[in-house]
């Protein structure tokens, strides 16, 4: 992991929260690579933050077990191309929830030319869980994308030494390209208990879909979904 990413990755949750039981871990992982033109970026960011304003996913984070959740946010494109927008953040109450939400929504775009490094992505992700500094019962990684991996190695890669293991791999794929990325993930991307894939036919199915997503996998238990 590059220095500048590992630092913003290390912005730390107040101390006091590290005393508190913690929910779930969440990394989202989001595609900026060259097929996502900026309208459809403003979608994926803007439906993203809409979906953590939502009461129903502001009840979900607060209202189960555990005290609140870390959650954290990069994205993503060529494999030398991630960037943490947000880094490691205690969501224990609805101002940090919110604050979250509007974090996401005004991070800037620096990557719009680059390929596919899905792989990279699952692997910066889980890069991302070892600088949690505070233990959760859940970790999960949310990564979104309308293409395959085309550039390094796949998810598999890191799956197969190790570096996957403790997680959730869950998806969001928004079709369209050839081959289609839905059968991508379901074949290499997803992974770990409860895994599932959300599948949309466009970035305009975004915000719901985002939405959707973000319930089911902060509401346990959760079923693999073979759509």
């Amino acid at each position: 992991m590059r220095r500048a990413a590992l630092a913003a990755a290390l912005a730390l949750a107040p101390a006091a929260a590290r005393a508190l039981d913690c929910a779930a871990a969440l990394v989202l992982a989001l595609d900026v690579s060259s097929s996502v033109d900026p309208r459809e970026h403003a979608l994926q960011m803007q439906g993203l933050a809409a979906a953590f304003r939502d009461p129903a996913v502001t009840e979900t984070i607060l209202g189960g077990p555990g005290a609140g959740i870390m959650a954290s946010a990069f994205l993503w494109s060529g494999f030398q191309h991630q960037e943490v927008i947000v880094g490691w953040t205690w969501l224990g109450d609805a101002g940090a929830v919110a604050g979250f939400a509007d974090a996401l929504a005004a991070a800037p775009r620096r990557y719009d030319h680059w390929p596919t490094a899905l792989g990279r992505a699952v692997g910066f992700a889980a890069e991302l869980h070892k600088a949690n500094p505070l233990p959760c019962r859940r970790r999960l990684v949310d990564v979104s994308g309308d293409g395959a991996n085309n550039d390094g190695v796949g998810a598999e890669w890191y799956r197969d030494r190790g570096a996957l293991d403790g997680l959730t791999v869950n998806g969001l794929v928004i079709r369209g390209a050839d081959p289609d990325p839905a059968l991508h993930y379901r074949d290499h991307v997803l992974h770990g208990p409860g895994a599932f894939l959300e599948v949309i036919e466009g970035y305009a199915d975004y915000p719901p879909a985002i939405l959707r997503k973000l319930l089911r996998e902060l509401s346990p238990p959760y079923a693999m979904d073979a759509r």
